[in-house]
């Protein structure tokens, strides 16, 4: 699987969060939050920044989710990324 041009197909990771005292955030507290995190699993022929295998911030709303060879896959573009860690 190749992305072509400026898309970068990621797998989204869905952690549970918890603040400094060790209380877990409800998915409602967990929705408010702007930018998800995820791995990337191939980036497009037109990245040039983002490698296999870094672990990105995103925006939430962007991209779409597709089943490639039975794997759920996001696709987003390049400019959705906030944060490559």
């Amino acid at each position: 699987m190749k992305p072509i041009g400026k898309y970068i197909a990621i797998e989204p990771i869905n952690e549970k969060l918890k603040t400094s005292s060790g209380l877990m955030l409800s998915s409602d507290d967990v929705k408010d939050f702007r930018y998800k995190k995820g791995t990337v699993i191939a980036p497009g022929t037109e990245v040039t920044q983002i490698k296999e295998g870094d672990l990105i911030f995103y925006d939430k709303g962007a991209g779409h989710t597709m089943m490639i060879n039975e794997r759920v896959v996001t696709i987003i573009r390049e400019p959705d990324v906030v944060v490559v860690v």
